[in-house]
């Protein structure tokens, strides 16, 4: 076994191939950017080594400099976590040729499945069913179409690098075909520096079922059963699960037979999955899934795996690295309960998805398990820290296990309910909404289902008047989450003639919102709302709220309702985003402008393409007028940057 291995990557993999490390006493070189200088990844590790600045070209893609960093710290093997550098072949040969190991799979192997359309026709001489569609070398636009005709519409375009939805468009109709494959080959040239692609048949209910696989280098291959990761926004899982619901026995044993002749085919060590896409229009059938791409590293889900399975994955995957055998047989393998894992982001999911980024000023998840499950969280930030534009921002992901599927289900919706974040906009809610929809529940899943249903799945419903007078009086600075000195407190229960009030302001959105708190007797108040609440409630203050610069987050069940709270010695901001402007939503690229200044537009008009983490957004015209400035290409900004700035005769 090694002595010592660096880590590749940061964030909550990185601190999850830590504690695998630290219990089989093999120490742990961690690498950070600058914009990772205190992050947990690296007060975790046993020392670590900074590689360069914030952006990822410069720091975590800079094969040289971590190759350098192991060498110098005397690291004997190099673990890639997922994401960055894990499936580059180029690296793993750097790795290699330093006198390294690679904790993964060989070179030869990642390049085989590297590109969807050569790992398409590896697997069809393999005998492993591939979904009918177009994989060749060709990219002509008037190739590419016509293939769409003769394959049927719909159609997939999918970039033939990379994944997580990067690079893909589903097309209706053939006059939809060239913008969308235009759209494709500039997501694909941003994320993965490679703008070809395929086109496919679009499976009318597809499910995403995948299958673990674990090799090593003596040429045994197991599988670790299958996961379900059909619950996706925006073609990026959100919820995955193990096993898959309603999986028949026959289908299993035709779809792990299946992985693991496709591992075998390209003589596969170390951990890896076989994604395939399966047609539930008919129910789970033996004959109705087809390969889709195989991921040449750890998985981003393989928690729920290691929790049906009884098994710790990366520990497999340093053994298997160090020359040891498989852990286990296939016969030594089996299955126990059910497993969910969601994904935690800080985005918006009433706004697309969006992410978002900011401070976590207050970060706090179950302290135990509900009763009768087992949980586990994965994650790279603490209290304190800052979700950044530069990286994915995931939070965290939190694992539940149950011995069926409604007891694992029925944990997951309580501990997304006990899950309380401050600082950033968050999805918590909306995971929690999945979880307890009614087809989700009931295991009728596809690719589909959130799009579906996405209006229920986001909405958010205003604040009570309990939740905002319980932000009120924590604004206020009355009861238990007052600070110790504040005079207000001081003054808790004592009245000359009268009850002692206070006038406090709060802000929601665009809601402008005055409450007038006065002490009660037995540790008590009543806090009057003006309009629209117009209403007096008595309460204590409430147990679940944070309070963070400038605002109070009041939190009910897994929603998180934050209220700003003016400063009342500051100047009232005059200038608003007002119906004359567009604003950046998130921080980002300014990748494609498609109108100009003077030309006049109609409302839901394509504007500009903003690109951030990886993947592009449209701004489109809100209503009709004329354009009197608009950003200009390769620019890039911040959140909040005027985009785009109508003439003022738009309102007139």
């Amino acid at each position: 076994m090694f002595a010592k291995i660096l880590i590749a990557n940061r964030g909550e993999i990185a601190c999850r191939v830590i504690r695998t490390a630290r219990r089989m006493g093999v120490r742990s070189v961690g690498v950070y950017s600058d914009a990772d200088a205190g992050a947990l990844h690296v007060e975790m590790a046993d020392e670590a080594v900074h590689i360069g600045p914030s952006p990822v070209g410069e720091s975590y893609l800079r094969g040289d400099k971590i190759v350098a960093a192991a060498l110098a710290t005397g690291a004997e093997a190099i673990h890639p976590g997922y994401g960055f550098l894990s499936e580059n072949p180029d690296f793993v040969d750097q790795v290699t040729a330093a006198g390294l190991v690679f904790i993964g799979p060989p070179a030869a192997s990642i390049r085989a499945m590297g590109l969807k359309d050569a790992a398409k026709r590896l697997m069809e001489k393999a005998g492993v069913p591939v979904v009918p569609g177009y994989h060749g070398e060709a990219q002509e636009i008037v190739l590419l179409a016509s293939k769409a005709r003769e394959i049927g519409y719909p159609v997939l375009i999918k970039a033939r690098a990379g994944g997580g939805g990067k690079g893909m468009r589903r097309v209706e109709h053939p006059d939809d075909f060239s913008e969308a494959l235009s759209g494709a080959r500039r997501e694909a040239k941003a994320a993965f520096g490679d703008d070809r692609v395929l086109v496919e048949k679009y499976i009318e209910k597809p499910r995403h079922i995948e299958v673990q696989v674990f090799g090593d280098i003596f040429g045994n291959v197991v599988h670790l059963y299958e996961r379900d990761c059909s619950a996706q926004r925006r073609h990026q899982k959100v919820i995955e699960e193990a096993p898959a619901p309603g999986m028949t026995p026959a289908l299993r044993k035709a779809m792990t037979e299946a992985a693991v002749k496709a591992a075998k085919a390209i003589n596969y060590s170390g951990a890896g999955t076989i994604e395939f896409i399966v047609d539930a229009s008919q129910g789970l059938k033996a004959d109705c899934f087809w390969f889709m791409e195989m991921n040449t590293r750890l998985q981003v889900e393989h928690p729920v795996t290691e929790m049906v399975t009884g098994t710790d994955l990366v520990e497999w995957q340093l053994r298997v690295a160090s020359g040891e055998k498989l852990p286990k047989t296939q016969s030594e393998i089996a299955l126990s309960g059910h497993a969910f894992e969601a994904r935690i982001y800080a985005e918006d999911a009433a706004k697309g998805f969006l992410p978002a980024t900011g401070t976590l000023h207050h970060l706090k998840f179950p302290d135990t398990a509900p009763e009768g499950a087992s949980m586990r969280i994965e994650t790279g930030v603490r209290t304190g820290d800052a979700i950044s534009p530069f990286y994915d921002p995931m939070i965290a992901k939190l694992v539940v296990h149950g011995k069926t599927r409604p007891a694992a289900l029925e944990a997951l919706g309580i501990a997304l309910s006990q899950t309380e974040i401050a600082g950033s906009t968050v999805n918590t809610a909306f995971l929690a909404a999945l979880a307890a929809d009614a087809d989700f529940s009931a295991g009728d899943v596809d690719t589909g289902l959130i799009g579906r249903h996405q209006q229920a799945l986001t909405a958010v419903p205003p604040p009570s008047s309990e939740i905002v007078a319980a932000a009120a009086l924590a604004a206020s600075g009355a009861g238990a989450q007052a600070p110790t000195r504040d005079p207000w407190s001081s003054l808790a229960g004592y009245a000359h003639f009268h009850a002692i009030a206070r006038r406090t302001r709060l802000r929601y959105g665009e809601d402008d919102i005055l409450a007038l708190v006065s002490m009660r007797p037995g540790g008590r108040f009543q806090v009057a709302l003006d309009a629209p609440y117009d209403s007096a409630l008595d309460l204590r203050a409430a147990a679940r709220l944070a309070r963070w610069p400038g605002h109070v987050t009041v939190f009910s069940g897994a929603l998180g309702y934050s209220f700003a709270v003016p400063d009342p010695l500051a100047k009232a901001d005059e200038i608003a985003a007002g119906a004359d402007s567009l604003r950046a939503p998130m921080p980002g690229l300014v990748k494609l402008v498609r109108a100009a200044k003077g030309e006049a537009v109609i409302k839901g008009q394509p504007l500009l393409i903003l690109e951030a983490m990886k993947m592009e957004h449209t701004i489109s015209a809100t209503h009709d007028g004329t354009i009197a400035e608009i950003a200009t290409e390769g620019a890039q900004v911040t959140d909040g940057t005027v985009l785009v700035r109508f003439a003022e005769e738009a309102h007139g």
